[in-house]
């Protein structure tokens, strides 16, 4: 077994390719980009962000600890949900609300910290896929399979869309690209673990890609990395 890095921009399909190839393989999926914004949901909740989306750092910092996020397999999707103190945040978590404000508190370097050590004692044993902005760079930089994702804005703002909508949400695509654009800078322009494609990444643009196609492609990459580490 081996460890797999799936890093990329934010809303290209990074997890809905880790999940199905987690399940495909038999290994356990640790979804990063969820607990960052199962941080940031309870700093919504707790009134450590306000109304202008500023962050009280100093409060968010001293509650760290209170802060427990686990993964629990869910027979019905076939996939793991996520959970923050012990409450399922799997859909709570996925809102446009959430996502204005993921990427500043995933700037934080005490918030990194604290993420990256329960990543790095999640994935020890190997046989885990975990998908995120720093995966392969920073968290696995040892990590035998990397993949780097990207897509158009454009279209991984209707993606996203597409996903709110369905959910019976309330959206517009205008907003969504603008999130989209503004998550791409902020991640990639951070001083703290900023989004970048490792080295020795292999390239995915899924623009044009349906999800069979992209889950084939990687499926048949992973099994020729597994067989060459045996």
């Amino acid at each position: 077994m081996i460890t797999i890095a799936i890093d990329g921009h934010s809303s290209c399909g990074k997890s809905t390719m880790a999940k199905n190839l987690a399940r495909e393989l038999g290994y356990v999926y640790i979804d990063t980009g969820a607990m960052y914004r199962s941080v940031t949901y309870y700093a919504i909740q707790n009134g450590i962000i306000d109304a202008e989306g500023n962050i009280d750092t100093a409060r968010l910092q001293q509650e760290m600890d209170n802060i427990n996020i686990s993964f629990k397999f869910n027979p019905q999707i076939g996939r793991p949900d996520t959970y923050l103190n012990g409450e399922r945040v799997e859909d709570k978590i996925r809102t446009l609300e959430v996502s204005n404000h993921v990427s500043p508190i995933a700037t934080l370097g005490f918030v990194r910290e604290a993420m990256v050590a329960q990543q790095r004692e999640m994935g020890k044993a190997k046989g885990v896929i975990l998908d995120g902005r720093d995966i392969g760079t920073v968290v696995f930089p040892d990590a035998e399979l990397k993949i780097f994702v990207t897509a158009s804005a454009e279209i991984r703002a209707q993606r996203r869309y597409d996903e709110l909508t369905a959910k019976g949400e309330e959206c517009n695509y205008d907003d969504i690209l603008k999130n989209v654009q503004e998550r791409d800078y902020i991640d990639s322009h951070r001083e703290i673990s900023p989004l970048k494609q490792a080295e020795d990444a292999i390239v995915l643009d899924n623009s044009n890609m349906t999800i069979d196609e992209q889950q084939e492609w990687l499926l048949k990459l992973t099994k020729e990395v597994v067989s060459a580490s045996e």
